[in-house]
């Protein structure tokens, strides 16, 4: 992956989220108004709304955008809602150009860590500065690279509390690590954090993986998909590693929930789910 990979595809999703936002209330998925303030650049972004209304992004990746929506929605309820139970603090996982912890109402009673690669934070801070001024104090970056540093010695120095209620949001990360830095991740959060933390994350059936479409699309975006959990197995993966009260959503459960309406035809597509775990 080069060095700026992290950062162009964080980019990507916030076009995306960004061209949702525009829509009328009645019809968009997801709302994120932050979002546009990290497209990288206005040719850019009208070409991006041009493949995706023309309906040229939904043929050669049917349903991948609604996707990408649907999880958003779903991860700010799940926060949402976690908010409202009671939290300490909030670790946003590979967090890219996420914007929960400048929308979300009340996020702000908690610390929210945001973890990611040096070079995509320092992208994120300089665009993040143009529509949020001054920084709010509730917010820290913690730069780390998954596969290389140890997540728990980076937020701990960061004054990441090990007893506090923590929601770990993982969202868009897992498919490109190595097992061994998903197991590290989890090892962490099941070991280092207080009573009734959680982790969401999204992830790939490993026969998703085998998809030679799959793997023609990764090639094309410079991408490497590595990880995956065999379909209708994430409960003992989980449970092996510690978790418990695990909640899978599918494609078609997100479907059910939320393309209603206007949205009823839209397609999502397959082969990736969000799993919720406790601690």
């Amino acid at each position: 992956m080069k060095k700026d990979k992290s950062s162009m595809s964080a980019a990507g999703v916030a076009g995306l989220r960004a061209i949702e936002a525009e829509k009328p209330e009645a019809t968009r998925i997801s709302y994120d108004p932050l979002a546009h303030a990290f497209v990288p650049g206005f040719i850019t972004f009208q070409l991006s709304k041009l493949m995706i209304n023309s309906g040229l992004y939904e043929r050669m990746a049917p349903g991948a955008v609604a996707f990408i929506m649907l999880r958003e929605r779903y991860i700010d309820e799940v926060l949402i809602k976690s908010l409202h139970e009671g939290l300490d603090q909030v670790v946003i996982l590979g967090a890219g150009f996420d914007t929960r912890a400048y929308r979300i109402a009340g996020i702000e009673k908690t610390r929210v860590f945001e973890v990611d690669r040096p070079a995509t934070q320092e992208i994120k801070l300089e665009k993040l500065k143009k529509v949020v001024d001054p920084l709010p104090g509730h917010v820290t970056f913690v730069p780390v690279d998954f596969n290389t540093q140890a997540l728990g010695d980076r937020l701990l120095a960061s004054g990441y509390l090990e007893n506090g209620k923590t929601l770990f949001i993982w969202q868009g990360v897992t498919y490109f690590l190595t097992p061994k830095g998903v197991d590290g991740t989890l090892a962490f959060i099941a070991s280092h954090s207080g009573p009734g933390s959680t982790v969401i994350f999204d992830y790939m059936h490993s026969e998703t993986l085998r998809d030679p479409r799959v793997k023609r699309a990764a090639k094309m975006s410079g991408e490497e998909y590595v990880f995956g959990i065999d379909q209708g197995q994430v409960e003992p993966f989980l449970s092996s590693r510690g978790f418990r009260d695990i909640r899978n959503v599918t494609p078609e459960d997100l479907k059910q929930l939320y393309l209603t309406g206007p949205n009823a035809g839209r397609a999502v597509n397959k082969g990736i789910d969000i799993v919720s775990a406790r601690v």
